[in-house]
């Protein structure tokens, strides 16, 4: 069974930080370019960081500087670091292949950037 599934969401203060984790199961994530993405609510889901197999990265300008995507090739998971949070960064993040693969979505992990 092909799964993904994300954690490390929470309620953070901005200027915080929080680090997110997708597990992937019957799908090796090395193979693929992972991405993280992300919908805020009333938007649509945005990609904001990918990782190639070959170790190169891509980020939305929004982001750029403030958040590592990464991964652990042993344990098949990908990383999103994301420091200095803002509100704006507020959304359900998920992890997906790049292009995103239909059947992949999870159920996300709650973000929440909030004084």
């Amino acid at each position: 069974q092909v799964q993904l599934v994300e954690s490390g969401g929470g309620l953070v203060q901005p200027g915080g930080s929080l680090r997110l984790s997708c597990a992937a199961s019957g799908i090796i994530s090395t193979i693929y370019t992972m991405g993280w993405y992300r919908q805020a609510q009333g938007n649509e889901r945005e990609l904001v960081a990918s990782l190639t197999r070959e170790g190169f990265t891509k980020y939305k300008d929004s982001v750029k500087g403030r958040f590592t995507i990464s991964r652990d090739r042993a344990k098949n998971t990908v990383f999103l670091q994301m420091n200095s949070l803002k509100p704006d960064d507020t959304a359900v993040y998920f992890c997906n292949t790049s292009p995103p693969g239909r059947g992949l979505w999870g159920q996300g992990t709650q973000v929440t950037v909030s004084s």
